[in-house]
């Protein structure tokens, strides 16, 4: 099976420092693929290098058949390679509607009115507070804010960095309960998590990354069933 997105090689960093070191990765179309890691692994930096925020030194990565290695990050989106980043990164001072709206900026711009509406039947609070300053919504909801300007950008794949940081417990269900809905539909996603367990309830496969390399990848069944692995990189 051709891989939706595939990373191979990939190397990458910050001045002269080194934080990706050859980092080998596929998601396929319509799976939830997980990558764990601990703080400082490299995961939000390798978000940064495949959607063109920061170039690769090294390596390359395919999208749909398509070489986006050195791509513009505006090239990225237009593809349909969509991140929503770590700290949901809204406009503060910009309506929850506004929010959404600038999300088709880019990509799907023409279908702006029936991905809004889509947006709002997924998340009712955002139709509810859909006028509101975007920084004076919960942090769940802030996060709801963020997925949902991603999606107004007609992802074919999604980046999910850290979509449970910060959250309470309930919400964290929430938004797990979310992405499955979300991938249910066909949506592809890649979900940047440092919570392991419910992770690796909803997606099939994972990558286990460590000082910028995969040290492991492979089913979700197989990471929880190794006490080594567990242990080792997981931390339970």
């Amino acid at each position: 099976m051709t891989a939706l997105l595939e990373i191979t090689g990939l190397r990458g960093g910050y001045g002269a420092v080194e934080v990706l070191r050859g980092v080998d990765l596929q998601v396929h179309s319509g799976e939830i693929v997980a990558l764990l890691g601990s703080n400082g692994a490299g995961k939000t930096t390798l978000n940064n290098v495949v959607s063109g925020i920061y170039p690769a030194w090294a390596g390359q990565i395919r999208f749909d058949g398509q070489d986006l290695t050195g791509a513009h990050y505006r090239d990225v989106v237009k593809a349909g390679l969509i991140q929503v980043p770590e700290g949901r990164k809204i406009f503060p001072n910009l309506s929850v509607l506004e929010n959404l709206e600038l999300g088709s900026f880019t990509r799907a711009r023409e279908r702006r009115g029936q991905n809004l509406e889509r947006v709002m039947d997924t998340f009712p609070r955002l139709r509810e507070r859909a006028t509101q300053l975007a920084g004076t919504l919960s942090g769940g909801e802030q996060q709801m804010l963020a997925i949902g300007r991603g999606m107004m950008a007609e992802p074919r794949l999604l980046i999910l960095d850290e979509p449970s940081l910060g959250l309470s417990p309930l919400l964290v269900e929430e938004m797990f309960s979310l992405i499955g809905k979300l991938n249910g539909e066909g949506l592809a996603i890649l979900l940047v998590e440092q919570n392991v367990g419910q992770s690796l309830e909803v997606a099939r496969r994972a990558y286990v990354l460590e000082n910028g390399a995969v040290r492991f990848s492979g089913s979700s069944a197989e990471l929880l069933a190794s006490d080594d692995l567990r242990r080792a990189y997981l931390g339970v």
